[in-house]
């Protein structure tokens, strides 16, 4: 449906103000609606219309809106990142005027999220023609959420039904995508704070809180805490609506590399599901400690591993197969005093190049530090003496 005039569009717009409906309003200022095709509302400037029909503040938004529709038809990136922004910055004055009620806090949603997907088509265009900073759109975005954000953390007069602080939630996940895409995590840490504080917390929309989840649970993966990560990339991959392949084979990149850390080696059926099949031969050489193998899957699938930004995370499985490569040759040698030259020629075998016998002790030892084989290096037999019992306890025990 393309046929809105200036008229129709403006009338729509005040009876959604008027009867306070958060979802008509929410559409008519969405880039993804209908009457953004119509070319009768491509008006360079319809202040002079709009002010006819709308006061003030709502006029300031659509007027701003308008100007965005047509510099999308231009297309001027620049102009309507410009003016989407402020109808952002108008949304967060009409949110602090409105004090008892939180009716605007789906349509701040909407102009929210395309403010951060103008910011990074205009990006895209700077960067194209070779003038602007990277991603600067889109750092200047974040300003406006922050703005939205303190807005909704501070309203302490509504009733929790009104309260809000309903809107926190969106607001950081919309940060959290800014903030991992200019690569600033350590901003995400004030907004983790202020929603593990909230009493709220649990109460938010399912499809928000998965989304937080996912990104708090990337954020510990950064941080090495990998226990943290995996407890909530698994509660975002379990609520992820089922039909939402996609978005589970994304949660799956982090959540697989961080379970296997964790000594939980993913099947193979589950891999294939979400096309992941480049993790399996990574299981496999992690599961038989064929280091030569786990190498090998990792040249392989380098790109694709480097592009999620988990090449790092993925070279600490190296520790685990050694672990399992040690283990067999315990296995074979059927004694607790196993000469560091048996591991040293194990190692060897995997086409480890330029191996010795102290860098064997080096592997061994942190090996012992980090709880995955029990026992200590014997420097004057040169022999690694392992427990009697459970000398190789379980990874997923030293969680």
């Amino acid at each position: 449906m393309n046929n809105y005039t200036i008229n129709k569009y403006l009338d729509e717009v005040s009876n959604a103000w008027r009867t306070r409906n958060p979802v008509g309003l929410s559409n008519l200022l969405s880039l993804r609606h209908c009457h953004i095709a119509s070319s009768k509302l491509h008006l360079p400037d319809a202040g002079s219309a709009v002010e006819r029909f709308l006061q003030n503040p709502l006029d300031e938004v659509v007027v701003a809106h308008l100007r965005v529709i047509w510099a999308l038809q231009t297309p001027d990136y620049a102009e309507a990142y410009r003016c989407q922004s402020l109808v952002v910055q108008a949304f967060s004055r009409m949110l602090l005027a409105c004090r008892d009620d939180n009716w605007l806090l789906k349509a701040m949603f909407t102009v929210c999220l395309d403010l951060r997907l103008l910011a990074i088509q205009a990006d895209k265009h700077n960067s194209d023609k070779g003038f602007g900073k990277s991603m600067e759109a889109l750092e200047k975005a974040a300003e406006c959420f922050m703005s939205c954000f303190r807005v909704c953390a501070s309203d302490n007069r509504a009733t929790n039904d009104d309260t809000k602080k309903w809107g926190m939630m969106s607001l950081v996940n919309q940060l959290f995508k800014v903030y991992f895409r200019v690569n600033k995590l350590h901003l995400c840490k004030p907004l983790i704070r202020a929603i593990d504080s909230s009493p709220y917390k649990d109460l938010f929309p399912v499809s928000q809180q998965v989304t937080y989840r996912y990104y708090v649970g990337r954020k510990a993966m950064f941080d090495s805490d990998y226990k943290t990560a995996g407890e909530y990339l698994t509660y975002a991959f379990e609520r992820c609506h089922k039909q939402s392949k996609r978005n589970k084979r994304l949660i799956l990149i982090y959540l697989v590399p961080i379970k296997m850390i964790l000594g939980y080696m993913p099947q193979r059926k589950l891999l294939e599901k979400y096309d992941l099949l480049q993790f399996w031969e990574l299981v496999q050489g992690v599961q038989s400690g064929d280091v030569r193998r786990l190498n090998e899957a990792m040249r392989q699938h380098q790109k694709f591993f480097v592009q999620c930004g988990i090449y790092l995370l993925l070279e600490k499985l190296k520790v685990i197969a050694y672990r399992n490569l040690f283990k067999k040759v315990y296995l074979l040698q059927k004694t607790h005093q196993i000469s560091m030259e048996a591991l040293l020629c194990a190692l060897k075998m995997m086409d480890i190049e330029d191996i010795d016998l102290s860098e064997t002790q080096c592997i061994v030892a942190n090996l012992i530090y980090e709880g995955k084989i029990k026992g200590y290096i014997s420097h004057q037999h040169q022999k690694l003496v392992v427990s009697k019992q459970n000398p190789f306890p379980p990874l997923s025990s030293l969680e």
